[in-house]
């Protein structure tokens, strides 16, 4: 990567022209020579939910942590004490746990991830209205034009970002800046964690050259396969390809994958992503047969769903129910054309007769819930004259999403679920709620 006179410090946003900053001693240093010229950039918070778990849990600091499920079910992440032992996002708990025996395993607790997203959310539209999320914990920027709005360049606006972020929210984030998306995310992996990297346009080609094709998002397991049976194995051998041998080799992608190899990225940040489903799942610590016990998982997961849809404004016409047997075949079953609901009860309602169809003495290890034909929430739950009970049932869970905003996840539960997590002692798998000192308020179940 290019290098310049000075370089910024990214603790105090000082020009250095030193190895450390002549103001505050700091060694973190940014120095490039396209620095202050490039506008595209990729954040991406560090081992986000382990990150959350830590800093609300400060005996956790220097432990090594997992998120994840039970026994059977997989890392959803990982903080970097574990990974240093190989520990890795959706790795089988199971191995997990025997890489890293000492490690702490904590349940997810999604609503409490998706609060502190929203917050991080918020600061980066304050840099920018062209803000693109691309999962809970990472997000597209482009920050043309706003040199005036900030009195500075977009690489000191994001090393301000990245240390508010750190100093307000409790977590950390690294970023990475270039001319173009592929490249700014290629960017945020180089110095995780706490990083900020940068690819400017004259050493793009010649950084990508001698790394492997599956850096390129598209180029899988199968494309890869093909590509080494053609002699290609690296970045630098794919940009040496024609757009007519590219489309022969790799098919209708081939061409846009070249380009890439080039550095050639064209899609815009763009603010509205469609999101195309909404789930979630669960693995069994043992298998189970038993209809109520599948019934009563499958209402939770419903929950997690609502809550969800919920986060992101959406709705839903279509539920999808996944299993997968004791065997690891799995199967689904759906339903289309529903009123839009975010309701966890209506998703519940939808989604029973389809388990009733296969919860039939058969065990399972997995069970699933997907919320499908997405709507803006705007359309759901309006009621009608054959319907006038909607309005109201929303009402409620409305009620019950602030108490639990305020409160917590496991401030108001379901009565259901709290007679299965009583009966059964390690609880329910994937749901989790947030510490509580108060007593929770129990609603009625469906």
């Amino acid at each position: 990567m290019g290098l310049s006179a000075l370089a910024l410090c990214r603790d105090c946003f000082a020009e250095a022209p030193a190895a450390r900053c002549p103001r505050c001693g700091s060694p973190r240093l940014l120095r490039h020579d396209e620095r202050d010229r490039l506008t595209i950039a990729h954040v991406d918070c560090d081992a986000f939910y382990a990150s959350v778990e830590k800093r609300d849990d400060p005996s956790l600091r220097d432990k090594p942590v997992i998120v994840g499920g039970a026994r059977r079910g997989v890392v959803s992440t990982c903080c970097y004490l574990a990974r240093v032992h190989g520990v890795r996002s959706a790795m089988p708990m199971f191995e997990a746990r025997r890489l890293c025996p000492q490690a702490i395993v904590v349940k997810p607790d999604m609503a409490k991830y998706v609060a502190v997203s929203r917050q991080i959310r918020a600061l980066m539209r304050a840099l920018t209205p062209l803000v693109e999320p691309i999962s809970i914990d990472e997000a597209f920027l482009d920050l043309s034009g706003t040199e005036r709005l900030h009195g500075a360049s977009p690489d000191v606006v994001l090393a301000r970002f990245a240390a508010r972020v750190e100093a307000e929210i409790g977590v950390s984030v690294s970023i990475g800046l270039s001319y173009c998306k592929f490249l700014a995310k290629v960017a945020s992996d180089l110095s995780k964690p706490r990083g900020f990297s940068v690819i400017g346009r004259a050493e793009a080609n010649a950084f990508l050259a001698d790394k492997r094709p599956n850096l390129i998002p598209g180029v899988g397991p199968a494309a890869a396969r093909r590509l080494a049976a053609a002699g290609i194995a690296t970045i630098g051998d794919l940009q040496t390809i024609e757009p007519d041998a590219a489309f022969a080799l790799l098919g209708p992608e081939g061409p846009r994958l070249c380009a890439l190899a080039q550095g050639v990225d064209a899609r815009p940040v763009r603010v509205a992503r469609e999101t195309k489903s909404v789930s979630s799942e669960t693995t069994f610590n043992d298998d189970v047969a038993e209809p109520g016990a599948l019934e009563t998982r499958l209402l939770a997961l419903c929950e997690r769903v609502a809550a969800r849809l919920r986060a992101q404004g959406l709705a839903t016409r279509g539920v999808t129910l996944k299993l997968k047997t004791a065997d690891f075949k799995s199967r689904t079953r759906a339903v289309s054309g529903l009123a839009p609901t975010r309701l966890a009860g209506r998703l519940f309602a939808a989604a029973k007769p389809l388990l009733a169809k296969e919860a039939r003495g058969e065990a399972f290890r997995l069970i699933g819930i997907g919320a499908d034909d997405l709507v803006s929430a705007e359309e759901a739950d309006r009621g009608d004259l054959a319907d006038h009970g909607a309005p109201r049932e929303a009402a409620r869970e409305d009620a019950i999403a602030k108490l639990r905003d305020k409160f917590g996840a496991g401030a108001v539960r379901r009565g259901r679920l709290v007679e299965a997590e009583a009966a059964q002692p390690q609880g329910l798998e994937g749901a989790k709620g947030s510490k509580r000192t108060m007593r929770p308020t129990m609603v009625k179940s469906p």
